[in-house]
């Protein structure tokens, strides 16, 4: 089995600090997030920097990493010694792990899991016994990521736990750090308890019930003014830019924010980023110059 060397995958050194470990992992997974990145090959990168800072942000996996991930795959390789291990308790994270990281951390999940969840498939098995076999009921606690839109909208939601295939009800305008039961699909009969963890694009963020996103605009409308579409949790909408419009001016949508419990709304925030063509066509090229020129008169 190859050896996963997490600390390249993050571009840091092996004494790198905590906020050392957290500022590559932020900046690598906004270069190749699926959802906003064109790279080749950009979800299984997103995936296996996932799985890099999964161990190195936890003192206790990166220790163990430390210790004993090169040993794995290695023949005879059957754990570390006797009560070195520790990981019984590992409530499991979400995404799908490769083989390297389930060899290291007990076979935690089998195989990866597409958009549901790895690590609880062995919990279950572990769970301890009362009496005659009996299994002791309790929580499982996990986190569950939406994409913004994802959480806004609601509906249902298929994740796997183990060989599981479960449905989850997703409330629309979840909030982050909101709790979602599933009543006895935790160890031997408890409940599993998902963590909403609302995920950010580049180009959009939730900051209380307001929503603020960055629109890039063409010079030109920027500065005779004009209409342009702009994203929304509803979808793209046509918004006037005003003349003499300048990068860092803000547009306020109101009522286009998150849901509030009187079922209200806060409002959206247009950050406007004023751009130039990269490649111009001979004709703008020849405006551009035109404009040029004029500004020179002045």
């Amino acid at each position: 089995m190859a050896y996963k060397d997490y600390y390249k995958i993050l571009g840091v050194s092996k004494n790198a600090s905590e906020d050392e470990i957290k500022r590559a992992f932020k900046k690598l997974a906004r270069k190749y997030h699926p959802d906003v990145s064109k790279e080749p090959g950009a979800e299984e990168k997103f995936k296996e920097i996932n799985e890099a800072y999964t161990v190195l942000s936890d003192p206790e996996k990166r220790r163990y990493y430390d210790a004993y991930g090169a040993e794995v795959g290695r023949a005879g390789w059957q754990g570390p010694p006797p009560g070195q291990g520790g990981f019984g308790g590992f409530s499991g994270n979400i995404g799908d792990f490769s083989d390297f990281f389930q060899q290291l951390f007990g076979n935690l999940g089998g195989t990866g899991v597409q958009g549901g969840f790895a690590g609880f498939g062995d919990l279950f098995e572990q769970a301890p016994r009362r009496g005659r076999g009996s299994r002791v009921a309790s929580d499982l606690e996990a986190e569950l990521p939406l994409g913004l839109e994802e959480a806004y909208r609601g509906g249902e939601k298929t994740i796997s736990i183990g060989s599981e295939r479960l449905t989850v009800r997703i409330p629309a305008g979840v909030r982050d750090g909101q709790k979602i039961r599933l009543a006895g699909k935790g160890r031997a009969g408890g409940d599993l308890y998902l963590h909403v963890k609302l995920q950010s694009r580049p180009d959009m963020r939730l900051e209380g019930d307001d929503i603020y996103t960055v629109l890039e605009v063409p010079a030109p409308i920027a500065v005779v003014g004009g209409k342009v579409r702009a994203p929304t949790l509803d979808g793209p909408v046509e918004i006037t830019i005003p003349k003499r419009t300048q990068t860092g001016r803000k547009l306020r949508l109101t009522g286009k924010g998150w849901p509030r419990k009187d079922k209200s709304r806060g409002d959206q925030y247009v950050e406007v980023r004023v751009t130039i063509p990269t490649h111009p066509s001979p004709e703008e090229e020849r405006l551009y110059a035109q404009l040029a020129e004029l500004a020179r008169v002045r």
